[in-house]
């Protein structure tokens, strides 16, 4: 059983900074190849600097965009925040949806599992 995760503030600035210290030739955690990993970065980048501020805004919190398994990382897509699964750039954002080219994440989808991390804590 996974231990009840941390409350972890909805804060751009805290999310730059903690994506931050993951570099794109540095796979973080199990489940991402070097390519998906690549272009994964290169999406979270963006999504930082052009709608950090909005997300949450509307109400999107760390783990909803950011999180990770603790233990597989990517590997449990079920535990996996919007932002980090392997797709294009962000192309629509409301309170309950996030799209990503043919793509979308639902903020609260139901049966969604607690435990998650955020991406830069994998294996900390």
């Amino acid at each position: 059983m996974l231990a009840a995760p941390a409350i972890i503030p909805a804060d751009p600035k805290l999310w730059r900074k903690g994506f931050l210290d993951l570099r794109p030739s540095v796979v973080p955690c199990p489940g991402f190849t070097m390519a998906t990993w690549g272009t994964t970065h290169e999406v979270c980048m963006d999504f930082l600097d052009r709608h950090a501020e909005e997300a949450a805004a509307l109400g999107w919190t760390t783990l909803q965009l950011f999180g990770v398994h603790p233990q597989v990382g990517l590997i449990r897509v079920d535990f996996c925040g919007g932002v980090v699964i392997p797709g294009d750039k962000l192309s629509a954002l409301t309170a309950s949806r996030i799209e990503f080219g043919d793509t979308a994440h639902y903020r609260n989808t139901p049966g969604r599992p607690s435990g998650a991390i955020p991406i830069w804590l994998f294996g900390r």
